[in-house]
């Protein structure tokens, strides 16, 4: 087998988002933002747990206003992950939903106003331990920077970036994290490989206004792809025109592949051809859908005949070949049974939550024999 690349990853200065660390020898986390109205508590609480669920480590809430920073406090009092607080224009909501129990404060200083604000917010985050992103987009350069690059580029998202950086340097407050985001690809990737080499602190990944799921999620995997391989990037947001839920899926379907987090159910299947022996992508569907709620690591192979399925199967957890009359499948790469055609999701899903069992139980063991 073929020896895992390991990813040399930039050294960046950690802080801490809530209790999830960023940066440093972290684990890249990911991230969603809300798409409800803030102020309507109950949708926003319902939408951070179900994006919990999926395993999100970090959720962002817009909060445009201060009847929205009154409903941050309730959604917070309500919610366990760490949230930051998307703030524009208004110091007073950054300095009010810091009293709420925000975790980090998404900020641009640049726009926050006269210098006794800025200011203000930046001791309120240094007394209260609160980090800051900057986070930079293509779209809403400073007029300033558009005049004199005439256009967004990647190095008018760089100059602005550490504008804002020296802002926060000039107050001695080195807690924060960047971004800078472009809707087009290779924007996106200059920015962040010209900022990652003059900032220590972490850097937030994420190509904005990305689009549709499909099309998003291909522009997402080929930028923070590319970016996360050279080692740039502490956190991830998949921004998509669709349900958040998908966005975390998508961010850690690409961490996944790149070996840089192990999170859930991988499924390798073929795409199928005529020599398959039942319907593989009927199966992988029903798989995918009846396995999102596990969250530990099992690699599964779907395959529909004995050209390739024999060599995958051996090299995963659960692997499932197509054969004839019966399909075989695989246990920790050995043969384990035969299966019907007509009994291959429910088998395959048995197999898995008995690895998902078996991996628990030897943790239990294992923090037992940590604690004697």
């Amino acid at each position: 087998m073929e020896p895992e690349v390991k990813i040399q990853r930039r050294k960046t200065r950690q802080i801490f988002v809530g209790n999830v660390p960023v940066g440093g020898d972290a684990p890249i986390s990911v991230q969603s933002m809300t798409n409800t109205e803030t102020c309507d508590v109950d949708a926003t609480v319902g939408q951070i747990r179900r994006l919990q669920d999926a395993g999100v480590d970090i959720v962002r809430v817009s909060v445009p206003s201060m009847d929205a920073a009154d409903a941050f406090g309730k959604i917070r009092q309500q919610v366990d992950v760490p949230l930051v607080a998307d703030i524009h224009y208004d110091y007073k909501i950054a300095l009010a939903v810091a009293e709420r129990g925000v975790d980090c404060l998404r900020i641009n200083p640049g726009n926050i106003g006269r210098e006794d604000r800025i200011k203000a917010v930046i001791q309120c985050a240094k007394d209260k331990g609160i980090p800051i992103r900057i986070g930079v987009n293509a779209g809403s350069l400073e007029k300033e920077l558009q005049r004199k690059y005439g256009e967004p580029t990647s190095d008018a998202l760089v100059e602005s970036a550490m504008r804002h950086a020296d802002i926060l340097d000039r107050y001695d407050f080195q807690d924060f994290k960047v971004s800078v985001k472009a809707s087009n690809v290779f924007m996106t990737l200059q920015a962040y490989r010209k900022l990652s080499a003059q900032l220590e602190q972490p850097l937030h990944l994420g190509v904005t206004e990305a689009g549709t799921f499909r099309s998003g999620t291909v522009k997402s995997a080929v930028a923070l792809g590319a970016l996360l391989m050279e080692g740039i990037g502490d956190t991830i947001r998949i921004s998509l025109a669709a349900d958040p839920v998908e966005e975390v899926r998508v961010g850690f379907d690409i961490l996944k592949s790149l070996n840089l987090r192990k999170k859930g159910v991988n499924i390798i299947a073929c795409p199928s051809c005529s020599r398959q022996n039942f319907d593989v992508i009927k199966t992988v569907n029903e798989l995918e859908a009846r396995l999102e709620d596990i969250n530990e690591s099992v690699d599964l192979a779907v395959i529909g005949c004995l050209v390739n399925g024999p060599g995958e199967a051996r090299e995963v957890d659960v692997g499932l070949t197509g054969g004839t009359p019966n399909n075989l499948a695989y246990r920790d790469g050995e043969k384990s049974h035969h299966i019907t055609a007509d009994n291959l999701v429910d088998e395959l899903e048995r197999m898995v939550r008995a690895k998902v069992q078996k991996q628990r139980d030897d943790e239990a063991k294992g923090i037992i024999a940590r604690s004697e």
